[in-house]
């Protein structure tokens, strides 16, 4: 039996790199993150109280800083603590399980060294389980999986376990297991240690060791053997073992994991349920355990030499101001004293008031305050050193930027891989005079999150933001709306590739003025919760006495894409004489589709032989490929999908020069517009749908009629879970549809899969509404589509 620590302290430089964990708890939404996060920090003598998510006590979760994290019950924006468990330092970031905030989980696992992956008992694998799981293996980052919600009624962790081998291609096993399940969850079995653990007091901060029931010995025997066999498939130590028939000792086995687990060939299953407070201190012991130290992953950077070339460099670890510092900024914020930069040291040390330089920009900046987060919280800190995350106050800079205290030594990290927007809408201010703080607005929210960016369209004459979905833009327009201390009109303008409504159609999407918002949610949605509406009310209050602005927005549309179906070649001259020097440029080639797998880029090839083309001319070639692929000519829509290769052309001595090149290749493929046959691509949604079994047949056809194609289903114990591939465009007004039809129980993810051909109804609408109905066409013009 032990108790928590009484005190909370640490020191940044006293801690050996041997004793620091930089950990991520990510996983999907509702998976209990934040409350998993809030037992750690209480049991490690962080916080002198628990609360839980949504602020139903009226303070909420430590880590749920802003207010509408509290009144949504979901995390929108990673936040970043630290704590001592043990004499070890752990740095922790919760990361949102809204696919909409993916960026946020990107960041996070960029900078850390290993992460726990929670899993609800209940749901299992889900939607964002799977993208959670691709970014930690994009990262290389090692994990834990935590069984979490033991309590929750149709709880089956081996069901989970299953799902982790079948979905996700771990390979898994069960470290614990669970005495009891649902309302019986008595405590949790250490299948290496092979004892019982039941956690007593009023918070479970007592930890009582005891013997395994006698109920559960021949369970216990099964999956400890379960439990080498996978782990012999990961370790050479254990598989000669197990080949030799030799028992392992507990020593051995948590050796055997730790080496497993850092070459991410094992991933040990924990159990638990952190509302019920039951298995959390087993989990950090583990964490301490098998997951790495600082020193033990290596980070590099680029280095650019003086021929422009790349090359990679090992970066030091060792704590000490031996090597030139070097960091990564991660994730910028506006706070309440500018912008808060966060930065990862990957080598060196940082003091304050140091002068640090960006690697990017080549300016210097003096550090004037360096501080360590809690949540929200600023702790002040003299130094920093290899393995810490930290943030600085005032650095001009973007996310993903390095800093060096050494300005000749010309290196970047490797950035962090940033999906592309998928949702777009238009943004400008309703007064002219308004125009200067708008502009400083839209510098400062790009700089703070990558997905978040705005250019200006020229031809319909608006600025365009694009986010990651529409709840981010939701969240981001009300951040936006206060930076700005302007009146601003907003409008949502095109969606590309992602939807994930959990709440309904977001009552965002349907103001088309504050004033009349709540009259309007309630008469178009009126499954909108009373907290919601308060919420938005108090917004509305708030803007219209603060800055005195109204905000008009529209509903969302999807983006297409233009490709091509089948090659064809091009030969195309590009001759203009008007006296003195004229134009002159010959292309030759061939355009022809992608596969399936490339339909979203677009590729050049040079595939000239000789001096026909002079080698100067080719990336004007280019130039003009690209141009006319930002505007395609069959619906207005971006081009994707297709291969262009030049073969061939001519070349003039006088005439000849870049802007002939580019006017060439415009040319060949308006010529590739008019020879060859075209095709419309729309964003196909992964979809998955959980509610009672029986609703099963109204959820069935509900996806027929929107032109869905079932991939499988799956039951358990009076649930099913219906998978299927439908197109976006056909997926506006689902989450109304399924609450009303299931009673209010069914719930549904989706997630980006695909381009694929859209319907032909689907076609002539966007054609006919960019070229304008044609009248009487002979069937022989009819060229350039299909």
């Amino acid at each position: 039996m032990y108790h928590l620590p009484a005190c909370f302290s640490t020191s940044t430089g006293v801690v050996s790199l041997e004793r620091i964990r930089n950990i991520g708890i990510s996983a999907h939404i509702d998976s209990g993150k934040t409350t998993l996060t809030e037992r750690i920090l209480y049991y490690t003598g962080r916080i002198d109280e628990m609360h839980e998510v949504r602020g139903k006590d009226g303070v909420g979760a430590v880590m749920d800083s802003m207010e509408l994290e509290r009144q949504r019950g979901i995390t929108i924006q990673s936040a970043a603590t630290y704590t001592m468990w043990k004499d070890h330092n752990i740095n922790i970031i919760d990361t949102p399980g809204h696919v909409d905030f993916t960026v946020e989980v990107e960041r996070a696992l960029r900078v850390l060294d290993g992460a726990v992956l929670v899993l609800c008992a209940v749901g299992g694998v889900q939607s964002q389980t799977l993208t959670v799981n691709r970014q930690m293996k994009r990262y290389n980052v090692p994990c834990l999986a935590f069984i979490n919600k033991l309590d929750r009624m149709g709880a089956n962790p081996s069901r989970v376990l299953h799902q982790m081998r079948s979905k996700l291609h771990h390979n898994a096993a069960f470290v614990q297991l669970p005495i009891g399940l649902e309302s019986n969850t008595k405590g949790i079995i250490d299948l290496v240690g092979q004892k019982a653990l039941y956690f007593e007091g009023d918070f479970g901060n007592i930890v009582r060791e005891d013997e395994i029931p006698r109920d559960m010995s021949v369970e216990v025997e099964e999956q400890r053997m379960e439990l080498i066999e996978h782990l012999s498939n990961a370790d050479d130590i254990i598989g000669e073992m197990f080949l030799e028939e030799k028992t392992p000792t507990e020593a051995e086995l948590h050796a055997g994991i730790r080496r497993a687990c850092l070459k991410q060939t094992f991933t040990p299953v924990f159990v638990g349920t952190a509302l019920k407070n039951k298995g959390v201190q087993s989990l950090m012991e583990s964490v301490i355990r098998y997951l790495p130290n600082p020193g033990e992953v290596d980070n590099f950077a680029l280095q650019l030499n003086k021929a422009g070339e790349e090359k990679k460099i090992l970066l030091h670890s060792a704590r000490d101001n031996s090597h030139t510092f070097v960091g990564l900024a991660f994730k910028l914020e506006a706070g309440r004293f500018g912008q808060l930069t966060y930065v990862r040291v990957y080598q060196g040390c940082l003091k304050k008031g140091e002068v640090i330089y960006n690697s990017r920009t080549g300016k210097k900046v003096k550090v004037s305050r360096l501080v360590q987060m809690h949540s929200n919280n600023m702790e002040e800190v003299s130094e920093v050193f290899a393995g810490d995350i930290c943030a600085l106050f005032g650095i001009d800079c973007a996310s993903g930027d390095t800093f060096t205290t050494n300005a000749k030594l010309n290196i970047s990290m490797e950035s962090m891989f940033v999906p592309d927007p998928v949702i777009s809408m238009a943004i400008k201010p309703k007064k002219s005079k308004d125009l200067d703080c708008f502009s400083k607005a839209v510098n400062r929210f790009t700089k703070e999150d990558p997905t978040y960016r705005v250019h200006w369209d020229n031809d319909n004459k608006e600025t365009i933001a694009s986010g990651m979905g529409e709840l981010h833009l939701e969240i981001c327009s009300g951040i936006h709306q206060v930076y700005k201390r302007a009146s601003i009109h907003v409008k949502i303008r095109q969606a590309v590739t992602l939807w994930y409504l959990t709440s309904g159609d977001s009552f965002i999407s349907l103001m088309y003025t504050f004033k009349e918002s709540k009259q309007l949610i309630s008469a178009i949605v009126p499954e909108v919760c009373d907290a919601l509406i308060d919420a938005l009310k108090e917004f509305v209050i708030r803007m219209e006495r603060e800055y005195g602005c109204e905000v008009a927005m529209g509903k969302p549309k999807v983006a297409f894409r233009e490709t091509l179906a089948s090659p064809v070649e091009f030969d195309f001259l590009h001759k203009k004489q008007s006296g003195g020097s004229g134009q002159y440029g010959r292309v030759t080639g061939i355009v022809e589709p992608l596969s399936h797998e490339e339909n979203t880029k677009n590729i050049f090839k040079d595939e000239t032989m000789g001096t026909n083309i002079p080698k100067q001319f080719i990336p004007a070639v280019e130039k003009g490929f690209k141009a006319i692929c930002d505007k395609g000519m069959l619906a207005g829509q971006k081009v994707s999908g297709v291969k262009f290769r030049l073969k061939d052309g001519a070349s003039h001595m006088v005439d000849s020069n870049e802007i002939s090149f580019i006017l060439a290749g415009q040319g060949a493929m308006k010529q590739a517009y008019e020879d060859g046959v075209w095709v419309i691509l729309e964003p196909i949604m992964s979809v998955e749908i959980t509610a009672p079994e029986e609703f099963q047949g109204v959820v069935t056809s509900h996806m027929n009629k929107r032109h869905g194609i079932i991939t499988g289903t799956d039951a358990n114990e009076g649930w099913f879970s219906l998978y299927c591939q439908v197109p976006l465009n056909d997926m506006f007004g689902y989450a109304t549809e399924l609450r009303s039809s299931t009673q209010g129980k069914g719930e549904f993810a989706m997630e980006y899969s695909c381009y694929a051909p859209a319907r032909e109804e689907v076609m002539e609408d966007l054609i006919t509404e960019f070229q304008g109905p044609k009248e009487n066409v002979e069937p022989s013009k009819k060229r350039g589509r299909r």
